[in-house]
C-alpha cells in the first residue's frame, strides 16, 4: 500500500494530469487510505488458493474467476496505458485480465512471495528494492534495481527539530523501538523486562502498537521520575521521520520498509525477524547484516540477549558509526521517482 502511494505521489509530481485508478480487494483495508489520498478506488473479488484447505478451494477459485471478469470490465471502462502491481493475491485477477497491457511490478521484500512470483510472469518490468531479488525471477533483463519507494516528507525533520519534538536529551543516545503499525509483542515485552537497565544509559522512543500500549504505559508508572523523562511511549506515530531522525539505533522487525527507511537515515538496526510467517523478514535481515548495517537478534533469545546487545551498540560509538555508514550506502532516495519513470516509459510517454 505505502510503496504504491509513494510511487503515485512521484508520478503526480511529474505529470499532474495523470489519471489513476486503484483496484483493490472487496472489503480491503486499503480503501479508506487510498480514498483519503484522492485516488479513485474500485474493488474486485479475490482470494488466495495456496495453502487453503480443500473445502475452501472451490469457492476461492470461483471468486478469482469473478475477479477476472470484473477486472476486464474495469479495464474496458478505464482504458489504462499501463498497470502497476505491488503484490498480493488481489492483483492476480487484474494481471490475468490485463496481460496484453504493459505491466510494471514492484517487489518490496528481497524474496518475493508466491503472488509476486506469479505476477512476475506477466510483468514487462520488475522493479526491486535490492539486487539480491534478481535470482528469484527468470529473464533478469526485465529487472530494474530502484530501491524502496519512500513516503514523501520523511526528511522534513532535522535531528535537532526531532530531539526537541520528543523532549530528548542530546547527551544521551536514543533507542527507537518499533514493531510496525500493529506492534511486536515479543519485542515490547523484552524491552519492558529490561526497561530500568536500558534507561540507565539511554533514552527510548517506544512505538508499541495499539495492542500493548496499556501494558507498557502501566509499566512506565513504576519508573523513577528521572527515567520516566527518558521514556517516550506512543502506540503509533504517523510521521516516522521524527523518530527516525532522532534515533541512534533502532530495534525492530525486518519488514520491507526497513530496507528503505533505515538506509535513508543511515540508522543502524537490531533486527528481530517475525518468526511465525514465511522467511521474508529473515531474508531482509540477512541482506542488511551482510552489508554490515545491522545485527540480528532472534525472537527466541530476545529476553536473554537484548540488554547486552543494545548496550554494546549504544556505548560503542565507533561500531555504531561503521554500521551507520554501511546503512547509508544502501540508500536509494529516488526509488519512487525511478519507478514512476518506468511506468511513464512503458506507457509510451516522454519522460519529463
Amino acid at each position: 500500500m505505502y510503496p504504491a502511494l509513494s510511487v503515485y505521489e512521484a508520478l503526480k509530481n511529474r505529470h499532474s494530469d495523470v489519471e489513476t485508478l486503484w483496484v483493490g480487494g472487496e472489503g480491503g483495508m486499503e480503501e479508506d487510505l487510498v480514498k483519503r489520498a484522492g485516488v479513485p478506488y474500485r474493488s474486485v473479488p479475490a482470494a488466495g488458493v495456496h495453502g487453503v484447505g480443500l473445502r475452501a478451494l472451490p469457492g476461492n477459485i470461483a471468486k478469482l474467476t469473478r475477479g477476472v471478469i470484473e477486472s476486464r470490465r474495469i479495464l474496458k471502462d478505464f482504458k489504462p496505458d499501463v498497470l502497476f502491481f505491488t503484490g498480493g493475491y488481489v492483483a492476480a485477477p487484474m494481471a490475468v485480465a490485463g496481460r496484453s497491457l504493459p505491466i510494471v511490478l514492484y517487489v518490496p521484500d528481497i524474496e518475493p512471495g508466491l503472488a509476486l512470483k506469479f505476477l512476475g510472469y506477466f510483468a514487462d518490468v520488475i522493479t526491486v528494492t535490492a539486487p539480491d531479488s534478481k535470482k528469484f525471477f527468470s529473464r533478469p533483463g526485465r529487472i530494474v534495481h530502484t530501491g524502496y519507494p519512500l513516503r514523501p516528507g520523511l526528511l522534513n525533520w532535522s535531528r535537532e527539530k526531532a530531539m526537541s519534538h520528543f523532549g530528548l536529551d542530546s547527551s544521551l543516545p536514543t533507542l527507537l523501538v518499533t514493531g510496525g503499525s500493529k506492534g511486536a509483542r515479543s519485542i515490547n515485552m523484552a524491552v519492558l523486562k529490561h526497561l530500568n537497565a536500558l534507561l540507565d544509559f539511554a533514552q527510548i522512543i517506544h512505538l508499541t502498537g495499539m495492542l500493548d500500549i496499556q501494558t507498557v504505559e502501566a509499566a512506565a508508572q513504576d519508573l523513577s521520575a528521572e527515567k520516566k523523562a527518558r521514556y517516550h511511549v506512543l502506540p503509533y506515530l504517523h510521521d516516522m521521520g521524527a523518530a527516525l531522525s532522532a534515533a541512534d539505533l533502532v530495534l525492530s522487525r525486518a519488514g520491507a520498509s526497513s530496507l528503505g527507511e533505515y538506509p535513508l537515515f543511515g540508522l543502524p538496526a537490531v533486527l528481530t525477524p517475525y518468526p511465525y510467517a514465511w522467511r521474508y523478514q529473515k531474508v531482509n535481515a540477512d541482506y542488511l547484516v551482510g552489508h554490515h548495517a545491522a545485527v540480528i537478534l532472534q525472537d527466541e533469545v530476545l529476553n536473554d540477549k537484548l540488554l547486552p546487545m543494545i548496550k554494546d551498540l549504544l556505548t560503542d560509538r565507533s561500531k555504531r558509526e561503521n554500521m551507520q555508514t554501511a546503512m547509508k550506502n544502501l540508500s536509494r532516495p529516488q526509488a519512487a521517482a525511478d519507478i514512476a519513470s518506468q511506468l511513464v516509459k512503458l506507457a509510451g510517454e516522454e519522460i519529463l
